[in-house]
C-alpha cells in the first residue's frame, strides 16, 4: 500500500494476542514489522575531541496506526509455536505506540579514532482487534539492545569531516514478554530482539559558510541474527541528508530528508491460512518447518524532519524535532504519524587516554 504523507517505519510493530472471535481457541499475534522515529543528530554522529566526553540524552515519540482504508491480510506470526498463518480477516482496531529515551555517549580517544555507546530504555503499548473479536492489549518496558560503535574520523580538517563507523548490537533487551499467561508476544513487539545485529555506517559534513551553514549526509545498514526462537528481523538501509543554519548566535535550524528501507522479517515455521465459516479455523498449507518471509514487514520510508538546537548558557543544548511523513510503502501494514525527538547534549573535557 502506497500512501503519500505519513509514517517512517514501524519501530516497533505491534503484536496482538487476540482471541479472532471466529472460533480459534488459542490468542494469535499480528506481525507487523517495526519503526521507529530516526533523525540525524551530529553531536551523536561526529568523532569528539581526544578526551572529550559528549552525552546525549533523547526521548522518541512515534505513534503507529492502521490505514485509513483498514487492512485485511496482516499475518501472524507465532514463533512459540513455529507458526506463520496468512490472516485474511478485517482488522477493527492496531495501534502501537513506542517511546524510546536513549542515553547516548560519544568519546574521543584521538582526534580520529572515537568510541560511541547507546543504550535504549524502551516502552511498547500495542492494541488490537479483529472483525468483532476481543479487543487485546499489551504493554512492555525495559533496557532494549545496547549499541557499542568504533569510529575512525578519516577527513579531520577545520570544515569537514568523514566518518566510517562499524556497530554492534548486543542482545541486552528482555525477550520473555507475555502477552497473555504462557504465551510470548510476537518478537516484533519485544523490547529486545534477542540476537546480535551489526551496523556499519558513515557521516559527512562539511560547512558550507563557517560557522554559519553545514550540510551532512549518513547512511547505515543494519543486518540482525537469527534469534533462539528462528526470528530475524530483517535488513535495514538508511539515508538521510541536510543542512544546520545558525540564525542567531544561541539557536540553529536544522532540515533533514531521511529514507529507510527494510527487507521482511523471516521465521522458521509451519505455514497456515486463517479461514472463516464454516472452518473458522487456520488450516494448514504446509507442515514443514521452513524459513518463510513474515508478509508485510518490509518497508519503504520517506520523510522531512525539522526542528531547533537551542544554546543553554555554557550548560549544553536543548533540541526538539519533529518528523514528517512524505511517502510510504508498508503493505497495508501499520502507518507512523508524525513523530518527535527531544533531547539535551552535554560534553565533558577529561585527559585524553592516549
Amino acid at each position: 500500500m502506497k500512501t503519500g504523507i505519513s509514517r517512517p517505519r514501524l519501530l516497533a510493530c505491534i503484536s496482538l494476542l487476540m482471541l479472532l472471535g471466529v472460533g480459534i481457541k488459542s490468542p494469535a499475534e499480528a506481525s507487523c514489522g517495526s519503526a521507529s522515529c530516526f533523525v540525524v543528530i551530529g553531536s551523536q554522529q561526529q568523532v569528539s575531541p581526544a578526551g572529550v566526553l559528549t552525552m546525549n540524552l533523547t526521548h522518541t515519540y512515534t505513534n503507529n496506526e492502521i490505514p485509513p482504508d483498514g487492512a485485511s491480510s496482516i499475518p501472524f506470526a507465532n514463533q512459540q509455536t513455529k507458526q506463520l498463518i496468512l490472516g485474511n480477516s478485517q482488522v477493527s482496531q492496531l495501534a502501537t505506540l513506542v517511546r524510546i529515551t536513549t542515553l547516548d555517549l560519544n568519546y574521543g580517544l584521538t582526534e580520529r579514532f572515537g568510541l560511541a555507546l547507546a543504550v535504549p530504555y524502551r516502552q511498547i503499548n500495542a492494541i488490537g482487534q479483529i472483525g468483532a473479536g476481543t479487543l487485546t492489549n499489551t504493554n512492555d518496558k525495559g533496557i532494549g539492545d545496547v549499541l557499542l560503535k568504533m569510529k575512525y574520523n578519516m577527513l579531520p580538517t577545520l570544515r569537514s569531516m568523514l566518518v566510517f563507523e562499524m556497530g554492534v548490537y548486543f542482545p541486552t533487551g528482555d525477550y520473555g514478554h507475555e502477552g497473555a499467561p504462557g504465551q510470548l508476544a510476537e518478537s516484533t513487539l519485544q523490547v529486545g530482539k534477542g540476537a546480535f545485529g551489526f551496523q556499519p555506517g558513515f557521516y559527512q559534513t562539511y560547512e558550507v559558510l563557517p560557522h554559519r551553514l553545514n550540510q551532512f549526509l549518513s547512511g547505515h545498514w543494519r543486518y540482525n541474527l537469527r534469534n533462539s526462537d528462528g526470528y530475524q528481523s530483517g535488513q535495514e538501509y538508511a539515508l538521510n541528508t541536510g543542512v544546520n543554519l545558525v540564525t542567531l548566535p544561541w539557536l540553529t535550524l536544522t532540515e533533514q530528508i531521511n529514507f529507510r528501507y527494510k527487507t521482511q522479517d523471516n521465521i522458521e515455521s509451519q505455514l497456515f491460512e486463517l479461514q472463516g465459516a464454516p472452518l473458522n479455523r487456520p488450516v494448514l498449507l504446509d507442515g514443514n518447518i521452513l524459513d518463510r518471509p513474515v508478509p508485510t514487514t518490509n518497508s519503504t520510508y520517506l520523510a522531512f524532519s525539522t526542528g531547533a538546537v537551542v544554546n543553554v548558557f555554557d550548560y549544553g543544548q536543548l533540541y526538539v524535532i519533529a518528523q514528517i511523513p512524505i511517502y510510504r510503502d508498508f503493505n497495508g501494514n501499520l502507518q507512523q504519524t508524525i513523530g518527535y525527538v527531544f533531547g539535551i547534549t552535554k560534553s565533558f573535557a577529561t585527559t585524553p587516554l592516549f
